[in-house]
């Protein structure tokens, strides 16, 4: 292993890179000048069980950012491994990502709800931190549910392409 004595952007971007992590797709209600917002993230953890929260960032650039920022409740989604075309339309820039993905209504305080997810968390945002050119949203569940299919498995992404976890027999 080559050790670097500078963690410059393109290292820290290589590096990240070897870390697996779930795809989720986070939404949001629109405010009054916009609809509702939605984006493809794998930075989504949990953070406690008592109380229950959890967390994920966005940069501020992000086009979701305005929406996410006012919102008193968002909604993560954590994706099958069949809803690969799902993280591709909301990771796409310039669209209506709701338009072109379609299945999805409107939940408790006007948040998206996505269809066929793995697991949906509907969280109330409790305090957003700013840290360098992202914000940490922290955000305590308050209604859950979970895919039908119990042998249904995650999305991940790793090195820069989708991957699924196939479960052994």
């Amino acid at each position: 292993m080559t050790v670097s004595s500078l963690v410059d952007a393109d290292l820290f971007r290589n590096l990240l890179r070897r870390h697996a992590a779930a795809v989720v797709v986070i939404t949001a209600p629109g405010g009054d000048l916009a609809g509702p917002a939605g984006f493809t993230a794998t930075s989504f953890t949990s953070v406690s069980l008592d109380p229950p929260l959890v967390s994920f960032c966005l940069a501020h650039t992000a086009s979701a950012w305005p929406a996410v920022s006012d919102a008193d409740v968002v909604a993560v989604h954590v994706l099958t491994e069949e809803q690969e075309h799902v993280a591709r339309t909301f990771s796409r820039r310039g669209i209506d990502r709701f338009a072109a993905h379609g299945d999805w209504e409107e939940g408790p305080g006007g948040v998206p709800l996505l269809g066929g997810v793995l697991a949906r968390l509907v969280c109330r945002v409790v305090r957003r931190v700013e840290a360098g050119d992202h914000t940490i949203v922290l955000a305590s569940p308050v209604a859950g549910a979970v895919h039908d299919d119990l042998a249904a498995t995650p999305l991940v992404y790793h090195d820069g392409t989708y991957h699924n976890l196939r479960k052994a027999a």
